[in-house]
């Protein structure tokens, strides 16, 4: 068999796991606590660097590996920002949300990804019952919280579906 047989198996093969990579991570954004789109863009480095090693990374793959980055990081931040946004239209203090987000992470952290989506609607409830000492009210409020939730995956999964997207062009552009 040639070299060429040997380089095309190479790239198909990197390509095919630097996919499912993506897959994984933009799938797992389903998960609010799952760093998906940090998962994604650590597939596309990986692939740049590999791609940069065998002389093949051009200007259109830095280019597009530029945007994925700052996909990756307007997608983070935003997160965080949809959520914050729909409990802070209903009033609710700072100290409320961070029980919220310290919540989902130590319960994710310590027991699995699916406390701690759990734990952080429970958290702000349970925060603001005693701010308010209204159930009802902090129930309006946690509700709140659920919708932004609900947004940010949605945003984060657009966010994703651009960087796969990206990835693509920038893959069988260099084929």
């Amino acid at each position: 068999m040639d070299s060429s047989f040997w380089e095309l198996l190479a790239k198909s093969v990197i390509q095919a796991l630097t996919f499912v990579v993506l897959i994984v991570g933009w799938i797992g954004l389903l998960v609010p606590v799952f760093p998906g789109l940090t998962v994604m863009w650590l597939a596309a480095l990986g692939y740049a660097l590999i791609q940069s090693a065998l002389g093949q990374m051009a200007w259109l793959g830095w280019t597009l590996f530029a945007f994925i980055t700052l996909l990756m990081l307007v997608g983070n931040i935003a997160d965080n920002i949809i959520i914050a946004k729909h409990v802070r239209d209903k009033n609710v203090p700072w100290s409320s949300i961070l029980w919220a987000f310290a919540a989902g992470v130590v319960f994710s952290v310590a027991f699995t990804p699916v406390i701690g989506i759990v734990s952080s609607p429970v958290a702000l409830f349970a925060a603001e019952w005693q701010r308010l000492k209204d159930r009802f009210q902090a129930l309006d409020n946690t509700q709140a919280w659920m919708t932004g939730w609900g947004w940010s995956i949605a945003a984060r999964m657009g966010v994703g579906a651009a960087m796969i997207i990206l990835w693509g062009i920038w893959a069988f552009n260099s084929a």
